[in-house]
């Protein structure tokens, strides 16, 4: 019984070593210092981005030269002291779209907005989908930024178009965008 016991103890203690000298000597002759080198995807790269940002340079020179360009009507739309439009909230309208109740300028009916960020745009005194919704992408990244490294996270490319969606009652729109892009991105 005693040398039953024995080879109980003596066998996987064997097989142990065995495999721990196999599993040294399998890690050892593989080569694990094998350097990939990456040069002409990085150097196609830098090239993509060069004429990217070529063409965002072309775009914000377009888009300077089509507001200086902007006829006398509109212009007066945006002088100070006039009144600006107001588009009413249609409660029932969001309801039947979303299937829910919804508080108007409530952030969170865009997508990617929970409380707490609804919070950090409060704070930053972005309050309404107007707001919002007149928001840059960038202003929406520095908002985020101010919450921390867990805001840091999230894309809000797309929440000044949502923004401008609710605010001008374009529910069945918004909804189906929303379905659309899932995780509320472009």
């Amino acid at each position: 019984m005693d040398s039953l016991n024995i080879w109980c103890w003596i066998i996987p203690a064997l097989v142990g070593i065995i495999s721990g000298i196999l599993g040294y000597l399998i890690g050892k002759g593989s080569d694990t210092s094998t350097v990939i080198d990456r040069t002409e995807d990085i150097e196609t790269l830098e090239k993509k981005n060069s004429k990217l940002t070529a063409d965002l340079e072309a775009c914000h020179q377009k888009l300077s030269a089509s507001q200086k360009a902007k006829p006398a009507s509109e212009a007066s739309a945006l002088a100070p002291g006039t009144v600006p439009v107001v588009i009413p909230f249609d409660a029932k309208a969001a309801k039947a779209a979303f299937g829910k109740t919804v508080k108007q300028d409530d952030l969170k009916i865009v997508e990617g907005i929970g409380p707490k960020i609804e919070g950090l745009f409060h704070n930053f005194e972005i309050k309404t989908w107007k707001a919002l919704s007149e928001t840059s992408v960038e202003k929406c990244q520095e908002v985020l930024n101010s919450g921390g490294e867990r805001y840091r996270i999230h894309d809000p490319a797309s929440w000044p178009l949502q923004a401008k969606m609710a605010y001008e009652g374009k529910w069945s729109e918004l909804n189906q965008w929303q379905d659309e892009h899932k995780g509320g991105k472009l």
